[in-house]
């Protein structure tokens, strides 16, 4: 079984404190885009494993290091990663169509800061918010994805 992170929109912003503590212990980190720059992506790195995408604030070094969209095979799912664009009411539709060919189970996606978690006919699209900005959503959250072979839980969890 694997335990997995989903962080998105973090922008160089420090982490609270809980959510360090709750990093160290997943098996790796995944994180959907807008960190900002290279040395808030090695703060990340330093407390865990980072499988991360660039999203549209990272700047220039960030984008030429880390992919725009990325899929990842964990045990027996596949997920793909992309940070996303355009205006939050269309952000979905545009993270559909983006990996619409490439038969994975989960799609994590980050730009709005709003903590998104639907099935959309077989595949599952969630968005963990944003650990440290609530300007844009109702609260800071993160996400916690558990794997056990083709079976997997996904869940947003609130920053205290």
């Amino acid at each position: 079984m694997k335990k997995i992170a989903i962080l998105s929109d973090t922008h160089s912003g420090m982490l609270p404190p809980s959510l360090v503590r709750e990093l160290a212990k997943v098996d790796f980190i995944i994180h959907a885009g807008d960190i900002a720059d290279p040395q808030a992506l090695k703060a990340i790195q330093a407390i865990n494993r980072v499988e991360a995408v660039c999203g549209n604030m990272d700047d220039e070094t960030l984008r030429r290091q880390l992919p725009r969209r990325l899929i990842l095979e964990c045990e027996k799912i596949r997920i793909g990663v992309i940070h996303g664009d355009g205006s939050p009411q269309h952000l979905v539709e545009g993270v559909q169509e983006e990996f619409a060919d490439d038969r994975v189970d989960i799609v994590i996606f980050g730009h709005s800061h709003e903590a998104f978690h639907e099935k959309i006919g077989k595949v599952v699209f969630f968005n963990p918010g944003a650990p440290n900005d609530d300007m844009f959503a109702p609260y800071c959250s993160y996400g916690l994805l558990e794997v056990n072979g083709k079976n997997f839980k996904l869940k947003i969890v609130k920053v205290k």
